[in-house]
C-alpha cells in the first residue's frame, strides 16, 4: 500500500486511514502498538508483535523442542527438590 496523506490533529492525534484499518483488522477499542524504528512511525497489531516475537525466538530453538514442556519440567524437578 502506497502513503496518504493526512493531517495532525490536536493533542498528536492522527487518523489512520480507513482502507488500512481494514487491511489490519482494527476496529474502534482495539490496542495497537506503536513503535519508532529509524526515525519512521510504525503501526502494528498486538497479534502482529506476539508473531514477530514468535518467530524472532524460533530462529533460535529447534522446531522439536517445546518450550512448555521444558518449563513445565523445570518446574516439576524445583517442587521435587523442596
Amino acid at each position: 500500500m502506497s502513503g496518504i496523506k493526512t493531517t495532525m490533529g490536536e493533542g498528536g492525534r492522527v487518523v489512520i486511514p480507513a482502507e488500512f484499518r481494514k487491511s489490519m483488522g482494527i476496529k474502534p477499542g482495539d490496542e495497537i502498538i506503536v513503535s519508532l524504528e529509524d526515525g519512521e512511525v510504525r503501526i502494528s497489531t498486538l497479534a502482529q508483535v506476539i508473531k514477530r516475537a514468535q518467530e524472532l525466538v524460533r530462529m533460535y530453538v529447534p522446531d522439536d523442542v517445546s518450550l512448555v514442556d521444558e518449563l513445565i519440567e523445570e518446574r516439576r524437578r524445583e517442587a521435587a527438590r523442596e
